[in-house]
Parts: structure tokens; sequence; C-alpha cells
């Protein structure tokens, strides 16, 4: 889960080079470094930990060069430091990584035989090195990496330089991202769209098994056996004004805020106000033929599908199986005919999801992404795409890409019910007028923001918290729980509020907040008789409810919050905002970095 860049052009492109990094640093970041060719040797700068760190070095040691690559990590081989960071290289090649080399050690130790030295714990060195190692025997650029790439086993995305080679560059792609951008006199490469957004907004995107010979004119595309071929140029939706924090502290804290709007963008796309109706967007299947629904995720992704689950079951009357694509994908399961496989990513690329939808697609299920990136290999690989627009997601932990996902299934939810003649023409109307309704009642909520931040004092200090949901709020207490977790660094579980008294009900004390997601719906009862077995044993409720809700347990929770009433099939994305909220205000109290948390990464495109 690394970001990398490169460049080859006409202009100085280590300020270019840090630039794309910015963007790609919700990528990795616990190190970074650039290399670029001066006089025609290869010249590196590294640091370990943020870009801010590579930044101060380059500042006191600059480096210049017409064409360079560089590189944001999150390890997987090697703890963070100076040496393991990337680029890796020897006298006579560069090179960046973004994936797994399954079979470096291997490689190395064939390598090392042969009188390679390494000088770094990561997999990525055994590529510089082998690739190095075919230039010694003669080999040109070109011949020693496609030598190269036939040894190596696993999920790559390379950015490859050379000495004395100021104009070529070589990308190549297996299982990880990674795109090419077309410029005026100049040829980027980076792991997404985004990090190419100032520089150009033509882009194409390799396939797997591809590698690329970039000049500063041209490109050349080899698949996998060498056979030249073309891949689309596309023009990107990302610009180069799209990752700004505006007015906010934060990324997240500014993503949050702009739910509204793109809920609101969002559901324009199916939605018709005036007449009430779903409309989805073309599909190649017959959505009443489908007989049985697998929604595949991971993180955010599978609690959003969590919560469809509960829609499209009880609107469609269609059986739903929601699954952890990391456990799906080992476990083979079978496949029915007239299944329906949707696969739920943010980014698009998430390795675990996108394995799975393969094996989907292999055993005859149709297949249906729901992600915020167009371009991505998800959407490019599943028969039908629903977008989320979103836009783009800086901070780490999710948040407006969780309620557009929602959105976008409540949605499919009611297509899917309509085509099966599962609900009639009023019951479609009234969940449209519901949702409709959702960007105003979000903005509602985000109007008690310093409300919870006072809520969020009393959680700062507590070592563990509960979440609590049924129903549809089951998940969301899930992506409480989450959120807090990845944030706050605070140990925090959500559960079914039906499953306190088989066991988490022995951790309750007055040292351990308890927050209830608890709409006013037909299972309202029964979650404020758990609330009730809270409070007798200590616990410090924070309850989240609408007004006749928080009105019944107002004199009993240690603190509540009244959100909109809204009808019972919209409020889990109703919901989200004030666990959002207050997981990033517990954050800020602890003073932890909200939008680059310990250990996480943005996207995850290896296992």
């Amino acid at each position: 889960m690394c970001g990398i860049v490169g460049i080859i052009g006409r202009q100085e492109v280590a300020p270019l080079l840090v630039e794309g990094l910015k963007r790609l640093e919700y990528r990795g970041y616990d190190s970074a470094g650039i290399a670029t060719l001066v006089d025609g040797g290869i010249e590196r700068r590294r640091a370990e930990g943020k870009l801010a760190n590579l930044q101060a070095l380059l500042q006191a040691r600059p480096v210049s060069g017409f064409i360079g690559i560089g590189h944001t990590r999150w390890a997987t081989h090697g703890v963070p430091n100076e040496r393991n960071a990337h680029p890796h290289a020897t006298g006579r090649v560069a090179v960046v990584h973004n994936g797994i080399i399954e079979n470096y050690q291997d490689l190395k130790a064939e390598l090392a035989a042969a009188g390679h030295a390494f000088e770094s714990d990561t997999d990525t060195e055994a590529v510089a090195q082998l690739i190095d190692h075919h230039l010694g025997r003669g080999l040109d650029p070109v011949e020693a990496t496609a030598r190269a790439l036939e040894r190596l086993k696993g999920a790559f995305a390379l950015g490859i330089i050379f000495a004395g080679r100021p104009d070529m560059m070589i990308a190549a792609r297996q299982g990880s991202p990674l795109a090419i951008g077309y410029g005026e006199g100049e040829m980027y490469l980076g792991s997404d769209a985004l990090a190419l957004a100032p520089l150009t907004q033509r882009i194409s995107y390799l396939n797997d098994g591809d590698w690329a010979v970039l000049t500063a004119e041209s490109v050349t595309i080899r698949d996998r056996s060498g056979h030249v071929v073309t891949r689309e140029i596309r023009q990107t939706q990302f610009s180069g004004a799209m990752i700004g924090k505006g007015q906010h502290r934060h990324f997240m804290l500014k993503e949050i805020f702009e739910q509204p709007e793109v809920i609101g963008g969002t559901l324009n796309t199916m939605l018709n106000p005036a007449e009430r109706t779903i409309t989805l967007p073309a599909l190649p299947f017959d959505l009443a033929g489908i007989r049985r629904v697998r929604i595949i995720a991971c993180g955010t992704s599978f609690y959003a599908g969590s919560v469809a689950k509960y829609w499209i079951e009880t609107l469609a009357r269609l059986p739903v199986e929601v699954d952890i694509a990391s456990e799906f994908r080992y476990r083979t399961p079978p496949m029915e005919a007239d299944g329906l496989a949707i696969f739920i990513s943010q980014s698009g690329e998430t390795a675990d999801t996108l394995a799975a939808l393969r094996y989907c697609r292999e055993h005859g299920q149709r297949t249906l992404a729901l992600v915020n990136v167009p371009e991505s290999t998800i959407s490019r690989e599943a028969e039908a795409t629903l977008l989320t627009l979103a836009g783009p997601e800086i901070g780490v932990a999710s948040t407006k890409a969780f309620t557009t996902q929602l959105t976008v299934l409540a949605c499919l939810a009611v297509g899917l019910a309509r085509a099966r003649n599962a609900i009639d023409a009023g019951r479609e109307a009234r969940i449209c007028q519901s949702l409709a309704e959702v960007p105003a009642r979000v903005a509602e909520v985000l109007r008690r923001d310093d409300d919870l931040r006072v809520i969020a004092q009393g959680i700062a200090e507590a070592r563990d918290v509960l979440y609590l949901g049924r129903g549809t709020g089951f998940p969301i207490a899930l992506e409480g729980a989450l959120k807090l977790k990845e944030i706050s660094y605070i140990h925090a579980e959500g559960y079914a509020a039906g499953e306190l008294k088989h066991g988490p009900i022995a951790l309750i004390d007055d040292s351990v907040p308890v927050i209830v997601i608890c709409p006013t719906d037909e299972l309202y009862e029964k979650t404020a008789s758990n609330v009730q077995e809270v409070v007798a044993r200590g616990g410090r409720v924070v309850f989240f409810s609408d007004a006749p809700g928080v009105g019944r347990l107002a004199t009993t929770a240690f603190a509540t919050m009244a959100l909109p009433t809204v009808d019972p099939f919209v409020a889990p994305i109703l919901y989200a905002i004030p666990v959002q909220l207050l997981a990033y205000h517990v954050a800020i109290a602890k003073g932890t970095d909200v939008d680059q948390p310990r250990n996480l990464a943005k996207s995850v495109t290896v296992e």
C-alpha cells in the first residue's frame, strides 16, 4: 500500500515529484524518497517518517534532473527507516514499487550467490538487483527489465529509471494499480490519477501484466507476452484543486462536512424527486431474474454492505450474504445460478475485493461494482458499475465515501424491490421522499458539532468503549467502533444490542462508555431495555436517537443527542454522522494524527 510517481520531461522534476507524493501520502507515510538522474548518475534523497521530513531534506540538499521517480511508503517488508525507504538503487538502476514480491527471498539468495550485495530488508531491492544483474550481462534497459519481470511473482506496480538514460523510464503493473499520464513534452506515471491531477487530465491505465516504456514524447505499452498494445486514454474527473482542506483543520473534518453535498449529488444520479422514483443506470442483466445477492467488501465498505443486507432482504425479499473479501476469497464457496455479486470499494483497487470479483466472475455470477473511482480496476473488470460521487477522500478514516455508499445501496435496494414487484409505487414514493430529505437532515446534524465535541471530552480518557445497535443500527455501531479505533487508538467494539447479555455486559462498569444507536423504530423498546441494563451496572451511556426517543431516556443516559426524526429506512445514513464526529473529536482531544493514523493506509492494494 505505497504510492509511486514518475516524471520524464523538460523541467526540474523534484518539486513536481514531491507534489505528486503529497497527493499519494494517504497511501503510506512511513517513509518517502525520490531519485533523479544528475549528469547521468542516480541521485537519491530518502527520509524516514512523513513527507515533511523528505521536504526538509530536499531543502537542505536539493537535487536536480529532468527525469525522476518518487515513493511514499506503507511498510510491508522491513521496518520503516531510511535504509528501507524507496527508491532502491544500484549504480545502474533505481526502482520504486507498490505491492509485494512473493518470491523475493529466492531471488535474493540467487543474486547474493552471484555477488550482489543487498543494503535493505525490503522485497523491492530484489527487483533493482535483478534488473542490475541483467544489465551487467550486457542487456539494454528494456531487455533487462523484460527478463526481470518474467521472474517476479506477486503484486507490483513499478517505476524504473536507469543511469545514463535520461531519455526513458519503464513502468510495469501486476495486481497493483498504475496510471500513465500524457502531457505536452512530458509523460508521467502514478499510483492513481489523483497524483497526476495538477500535471495532466489525460490518463490511461495499465492492465495486469502490462509494462511500458516512457519517453518525454511517447509511451509504448506491451502486454505480458511482449506484444505492443493500446490502452484507452481517458479524461480523468480529478482536478488539481480538489484536495485542499478549505477552512477545516483536517481532511477528515472537511470530508465529514462535505456529506450533504456529496450525498445529494449521488442521489441526483438515481432519484427523480418530482416523480419520487428511483432509476438505476442501465445494467447488462435483468434485476428481476436475480435469485440471490452476495455483497463482498472490506472494512467500512463491509459495514455499508451489512446495512444493505437489511434493506434488500426487507424491501426486495431477496436472500443476501455479506462477506469480508479476505475471508471469501479463500473459502471458495459454491456459486448458485442467477446470483448477483456486488463489490464495494472506495478506491476500486482493494486487492482482496478484486480477487473475489474475479472468482465470482469465473463462477458465472453477474458482477456489479460500487466504487468512487470510475477508472479503477474493480470498475473496469465488473460487468456494471454504480458510482459514488464522493470526490477524492484523503483522510484515511472513511466518512463521505461510506455515506455515499449507503446512498447508492439504498437506491439499489429500491430498484431491486421494484424490479421484483416486492413494493408498490406508494412505498417507493415514500422512501424516495425520505431519501430526498437526507442531505438537509445531515446538515442539521452537522450543526450539532459543538455538542459532540463536549460529549467527546467524557470519552477521551476511556480505555474501552462499547457501541450498541439493532437492525440497521448494528452496522453503524460496528462502523462507529472502527472509527474510534482507527483515529483515537481507543479499544472499541460494536455489538448487536440483543447480544449484550451473551457476554459483553460483563465488561460494563463506570469506566466504560457505551454509545447507543437507537432511532425510534420498531426495535426502539428492545434497545431502550438494553440501555437500562447498562445503566443499572454503572455504565455511562451516550444515547443517539430522535427527539421522542431521547425524551424517554434523557434522565437516564450520561449524554444524549436528539437527531432529526426520519423514516427508519434512511436512519443509518443519518446516524453515521455523529459517530464520525464523535471519533474525530475524541482523537483531537487525545492529540492523535487524525488524517494519517499510525499503521494505516487509505487503499489496501496488497494482502
